[in-house]
């Protein structure tokens, strides 16, 4: 697993990149096509949501009965290795020195949008299984896949928390995690379409301690299961990001054929 240079991805965004993402960047982005396929096997469900204040959730608490997917089918329905040429997936799709748990927005309408950026899509994910996936065609594109199971009326219920988010946070959110704070501006909805039954899709820009990126969130309901890809790119200040077509139709294919 190949890390980014330390200049381009210094200390400071450990406060300003989703977690997920943080990952995303050390498991490949800009590796050689050449390199050694990442390790699969350190992939584990989230299970119940982080007894944070954050997510509401007290320390302790049992986890949710799984009726939806199970992990093993949750596990078949995620991206691995060899499903995408030219971009190298890897289980290990958060960064251990990331903080854990949900984010907590500043302002309460803005909370969805924080949920997002943390270990789960929300506090009502049953389960959820990450991927990092680092670009080996656009140099430093980072993409974190989640997919999470769901009772389908909470499914149904995030995919219209996170519209009324997007359209109430327009002018941005500051949202902090482990003492960690990071602001989120120019939250902006973005035309991005999908098979998946529904999408909504925005882009930020993401900043902390002096250093900003811009971030795109894709987010598709496909029955009662959940689809969270997160993509940035680290090659330099300024960079738009944009989810590849490719990696959403090959994500929502596998949790087509699995279901």
């Amino acid at each position: 697993m190949r890390l980014m240079p330390r200049s381009t991805v210094g200390a400071a965004t450990a406060a300003l990149l989703p977690a997920l993402l943080l990952g995303a960047v050390g498991c490949g982005a800009g590796a050689p096509a050449g390199g050694k396929a990442p390790d699969q096997k350190g992939s584990a469900p989230a299970g119940t949501p982080a007894g944070t204040p954050a997510t509401g959730v007290p320390s302790g608490a049992a986890a949710p009965p799984q009726t939806g997917g199970t992990g093993t089918e949750l596990e078949r329905s995620a991206l691995a290795q060899g499903d995408l040429p030219g971009y190298q997936v890897s289980a290990q799709a958060k960064n251990p020195n990331a903080p854990d748990g949900q984010p907590r927005a500043d302002r309460k309408a803005c909370q969805p949008l924080a949920d997002i950026m943390g270990d789960e899509p929300d506090p009502a994910a049953r389960e959820t299984v990450n991927r990092g996936i680092g670009s080996q065609k656009e140099v430093g594109l980072a993409v974190s896949a989640s997919v999470s199971s769901y009772a389908e009326r909470d499914a149904k219920a995030l995919l219209t928390r996170l519209k009324d988010a997007v359209a109430a946070c327009g002018t941005g959110f500051t949202a902090t995690v482990e003492s960690q704070s990071g602001s989120y501006r120019d939250v902006r909805a973005s035309d991005y379409r999908t098979s998946g039954d529904d999408t909504v899709s925005w882009t930020t820009t993401a900043a902390a301690q002096g250093v900003s990126a811009q971030v795109h969130v894709v987010v598709v309901r496909q029955g009662d299961t959940v689809v969270r890809l997160m993509a940035l790119n680290v090659s330099g200040a300024g960079q738009k990001a944009r989810v590849p077509h490719e990696v959403a139709d090959k994500q929502l294919e596998k949790v087509r054929r699995t279901a």
